[in-house]
């Protein structure tokens, strides 16, 4: 794995899992404070892709009908009217397919419990350790301004310790029982008797990293650090641009702050970018497809995942085009 590869994948790890921006936070949005060239630079190669804004929408195939929420995992006050105007869909789906459902996560929960290698260092050296001392004395300071002491930090598995980090210290308070978009849809088809699936299989993340050695996992973990003075701005530039819409650019900002690290060419970090969409997005995407569809030939389907993998040429929304269905954005 490349430097830029490790960076990426630790960025991309904090878009995906960052938590809340509280009262607490004091985060600034940093595309807002982009000079003007930069900004039309980013906004250029968002719109460049398919379906680049937008997080709600309705495919349909003859009397086939999928409405699709991207979602932002974490709470969020400004998702109440959001959740509101989709209740009806959820209400009366067939199915609601989410990335994990109650089924899903009760299955996570029991592996970990059954198996707490999953997440803990149960043999072996731990990463007090396996990290040079300075790098050990970064992150410990950074766990303990979460509330995580260095003695339990340090058991942690390396891709756990990034999902911590991805979330601002001003924000852990938050983060007992987290729901955002996702936990409330589940909650208002429950409320209804409607059915909630999995679109994947509940050991999805530890295949996602699975293939990584501990070695390239230490080099996540030394990248995320590298953005530790700013885990609040990037936290708020991630929670803005979803509730603007504009989920798609948030990946481009992450391209184009990347072109700036030294050694790389932009066609290099192009092709780390189209490595890393392909295994965090574009895989699972596809996979969910079929997962769709047949659920759609039984009745009405609500489904509700990340809003970034709604963009893209291999984004849902595209894919399912691809399968005949028109595609148009929910007036939300």
């Amino acid at each position: 794995m490349s430097r830029l590869t490790a960076v990426l994948s630790a960025v991309s790890l904090a878009f995906l899992l960052t938590g809340p921006v509280t009262a607490k936070c004091a985060g600034k949005n940093l595309i807002d404070e982009l000079p003007p060239d930069r900004l039309a630079e980013i906004q250029a190669a968002t719109d460049a892709v398919p379906y680049p804004t937008g997080n709600f929408w309705r495919a349909t195939r003859g009397d086939q009908v999928i409405t699709i929420a991207g979602t932002y995992h974490f709470d969020d006050p400004r998702h109440e009217p959001n959740l509101a105007a989709l209740a009806p869909h959820i209400e009366t789906a067939t199915t609601v397919l989410v990335e994990a459902g109650p089924e899903e996560e009760k299955a996570l929960m029991n592996l970990i419990a059954s198996d707490p290698s999953k997440v803990m260092i149960t043999e072996g050296p731990t990463l007090l350790e396996q990290l040079p001392p300075e790098l050990w004395e970064s992150l410990s300071q950074a766990m303990a301004e979460r509330g995580i002491p260095g003695f339990m930090a340090a058991k942690f598995r390396p891709w756990y310790v990034i999902a911590v980090l991805a979330v601002p210290p001003c924000a852990m308070a938050e983060m007992t029982k987290p729901k955002g978009l996702d936990g409330m849809v589940i909650d208002t088809a429950t409320a209804a008797g409607v059915p909630v699936q999995g679109l994947e299989p509940y050991d999805t993340i530890f295949k996602i990293f699975g293939s990584m050695t501990e070695r390239e996992m230490i080099d996540m973990l030394e990248s995320s650090l590298l953005f530790e003075d700013r885990s609040e701005d990037y936290s708020a530039t991630l929670a803005d641009s979803y509730f603007a819409g504009d989920g798609r650019k948030i990946w481009e900002f992450m391209r184009y702050e990347s072109y700036s690290m030294p050694g790389y060419t932009r066609e290099q970090v192009d092709a780390e970018f189209a490595k890393m969409e392909e295994a965090l997005m574009n895989e699972r995407n596809r996979a969910w497809i079929p997962v769709l569809t047949e659920a759609a030939t039984k009745g009405p389907v609500f489904t509700a995942f990340g809003a970034l993998h709604l963009s893209g040429d291999e984004g849902v929304l595209n894919l399912l085009k691809k399968e005949g269905f028109t595609i148009e954005e929910l007036p939300l």
